[in-house]
């Protein structure tokens, strides 16, 4: 394996390990703060649903919503939602959300 080649799988490596950590810094966040009303999978069960309006990340509602306006809702609460600025840092509400969305692929 030649210099260059070690360089792009180092490289690569290190990018995999970063999206690894990002990855689980956003499960850790929602378990925390988002599951107790969106569901370990992403399906609220069906009394918070109904009493909270939680729709699963799999609606076709939910999954029209954009990233940015989901981190917008996120850190400003929307409907019964909590605005969590303040409680979590930015990146903190990127990553769960980021997770969240991971839910419903």
């Amino acid at each position: 394996m030649n210099l260059r080649t070690q360089i792009v799988f180092g490289a690569l490596i290190a990018a995999a390990a970063t999206a690894t950590a990002f990855a689980q810094a956003g499960a850790d966040t929602y378990k925390a703060k988002c599951q107790s009303c969106h569901g370990a999978q992403g399906t609220p069960n069906p009394g918070i649903a109904k009493a909270m309006g939680v729709k699963p990340v799999n609606d076709p509602s939910v999954k029209s919503i954009g990233e940015a306006q989901m981190i917008a809702d996120t850190a400003s609460g929307k409907g019964k939602m909590p605005a969590f600025k303040g409680k979590l840092t930015d990146a903190q509400i990127k990553d769960s959300v980021d997770y969240f969305r991971s839910l419903g692929k």
